[in-house]
């Protein structure tokens, strides 16, 4: 029998199974190459393709002198393959954390983290994890010595980081960017379209190992680094000022202060401060509540500093001089067919001229000087002036306050508003109407951006000062500037705000929150509101503090009118302002010789 002899059954089954695999196996090349040839290699060409981010670097912020605000620096972000991890690298361990300053278990850990369980749409799914993070900010010399070490597998990634050099200085101005590179509020937020830039790219080839490639790059597009932002702030006064609110806080511990400073003529912001505060480059450890700018968002009821608005008001109208006496004994008056009771002052008060309602702050004197201007005038001043609408300050949330229209008042308004009740504003707003006092009745529109330059120092768009309008004569504004600056006399209320050899004019507030539905006697917001020098007037200074914890009732004239005085001589010493010869101050030196 022949040993060679084959079943054909066995034979042909052994044919058709082989027919049949090569023929599945052309039928699958035939799938790929002519139905899906299309789609494979465009995966293929993506799986090889690498198009690399080149991030822009953010423009730098610096103050009207030139000085650093804000920056931003090169950091890496360092990490490690698993998959690519040798035993050799674990024995390294130890080296890579100490120069990160990291724990060694740590490292360890993040070195033998190498699967990931995902969930998708037929459930969980294993995949390997090809980066696991060590560091997050690392400088440049650091990154360098870790590469020293020669792991190739622990490796870093470039970005920028934003840094504030002089910490929390301004930072309610500056703002902030956050970790995911978006700017959240102030300047970095306002001006973002100019400080970002345009990040480039560069589309180059991987091979197996996922390496680039250098040699296959076929396009790359630069960066175009951002613009740079020149403020009108002045870090000089800046960081005074935020000294000054320290001191009021080590004295007095408020809920909060605001502080503004500015320039008379252009509207330009020196200092703006404000407690609680910050520190943008860790905005993260601050509670929300003091990441507000309380100069443009808290409102409050202006009290005192209001009543420049109707005495103003009367003086443009021509309804009184300042000469012109009411009596201010009255309690109840008659207007327009019905009795009205009016306000009390702290003491009891007779007759007063208008300069002297102004001087020692009645509150029933203002109610009579709104009753002259009576409804729609005192509502229609208060709206020049600024209140009830935003005063166009560009950074932030800024709170349009509170001014009803004349249909909504009730009966007790047209004597309340007139002495800074029935009425809620912003510092800032406050600010600004008594600007338009010291700029000759012109009402400036805030200015805190000064220029945009270029990395060679190049303006590429530059911001003037700006009038918003005339809200009253210039000679009536000499009139009350005449009757502010005896309120830092010695009849008046802010007699610590007085500055010798020179003229101060300004108003205090003293106001009660409203705790539970009623003015509390215990709660308060002082305030002063002033400029100088009287002749010629140069910069404008706000001063609120809210609920400070004295013995005593917290008056504006207390709390607030020294903290002014100390800004005042500060800026006088170091932008060399000139004394006045006819400050009162020097009179009666002089007359003393």
């Amino acid at each position: 029998m022949n040993r060679a002899y084959v079943s054909g059954i066995r034979f042909a089954f052994v044919t058709v199974v082989i027919f049949t695999c090569f023929a599945v196996l052309l039928g699958r090349l035939i799938h790929l190459h002519l139905v899906e040839g299309e789609k494979l290699a465009r995966i293929v060409e993506q799986n090889r393709e690498r198009v690399l981010e080149i991030k822009a670097r953010r423009g730098n912020i610096v103050d009207r002198r030139g000085n650093l605000m804000a920056s931003t620096q090169a950091v890496y972000e360092i990490g490690v393959d698993p998959q690519s991890i040798t035993a050799e690298d674990y024995a390294r361990a130890p080296e890579v954390a100490a120069l990160l300053g990291l724990d060694p278990e740590f490292v360890w850990e993040k070195f033998d983290h190498k699967l990931r369980t995902v969930d998708t749409a037929t459930g969980p799914e294993i995949r390997n994890v090809r980066w696991n993070e060590l560091a997050d900010t690392v400088d440049e010399p650091t990154y360098e010595a870790v590469k020293a070490l020669g792991i190739r597998s622990v490796y870093g990634n470039r970005k920028f980081q934003r840094v504030y050099p002089a910490e929390g200085l301004a930072a309610h101005v500056l703002g902030f960017v956050n970790k995911e590179e978006t700017p959240v509020s102030g300047v970095e937020r306002f001006c973002d379209f100019y400080l970002a830039g345009q990040d480039g790219w560069r589309k180059s080839e991987k091979d197996g190992r996922r390496h680039e490639l250098i040699q296959f790059s076929t396009r790359e597009v630069e960066p175009r680094d951002g613009l740079n932002v020149e403020l009108t702030i002045d870090l000089n006064i800046q960081h005074y000022v935020e000294q000054q609110i320290a001191k009021v806080v080590e004295e007095s511990t408020p809920k909060g202060v605001a502080v503004i400073v500015s320039e008379v003529a252009t509207g330009q912001i020196l200092a703006m401060a404000n407690y609680p505060t910050f520190d943008p480059n860790e905005f993260w450890k601050s509670p929300i509540e003091n990441l507000r700018n309380r100069a443009v968002t808290d409102i409050y009821e202006p009290g005192s500093t209001f009543k420049v608005v109707s005495a103003a008001g009367a003086l443009n109208e021509d309804l009184v001089t300042p000469s012109t006496v009411f009596d201010c004994s009255v309690p109840v008056v008659e207007y327009k067919g019905r009795k009205l009771g009016l306000p009390k002052d702290s003491h009891p008060l007779e007759e007063l001229t208008v300069s002297e309602i102004v001087v020692k702050s009645s509150n029933r004197g203002a109610a009579l000087l709104g009753l002259k201007l009576e409804e729609q005038r005192l509502y229609d001043y208060a709206h020049r002036f600024g209140y009830g609408q935003k005063t166009g300050f560009p950074l932030d949330l800024e709170e349009n306050g509170i001014l009803h229209p004349v249909k909504a008042w009730d009966g007790l308004t047209i004597t309340r508003l007139p002495m800074g009740h029935a009425i809620s504003a912003t510092p800032i707003q406050v600010h600004y109407a008594m600007s338009a006092i010291a700029n000759g009745g012109v009402l400036m529109k805030p200015q805190i951006v000064r220029q945009i330059f270029d990395n060679n120092g190049t303006p590429v768009m530059q911001f003037s000062p700006e009038a918003k309008s005339r809200v009253v004569s210039s000679y009536t504004a000499n009139q009350l500037t005449d009757m502010l600056a005896d309120v830092v006399g010695e009849e008046g209320t802010a007699r610590r705000a007085a500055i010798e050899n020179y003229g101060v004019a300004g108003k205090t507030g003293t106001t009660q929150k409203i705790v539970n539905g009623r003015y509390s006697h215990r709660h308060h917001v002082g305030s002063f509101v002033g400029f100088f020098p009287k002749s010629n007037p140069r910069l404008v200074i706000t001063v609120v503090v809210d609920e400070p914890e004295l013995k005593g009732v917290g008056y504006g004239g207390v709390v607030a009118a020294p903290v002014f005085k100390n800004i005042a001589e500060h800026c006088i010493q170091y932008l060399g302002i000139p004394p006045e010869p006819e400050s009162p101050l020097v009179a009666i030196r002089e007359g003393a010789r």
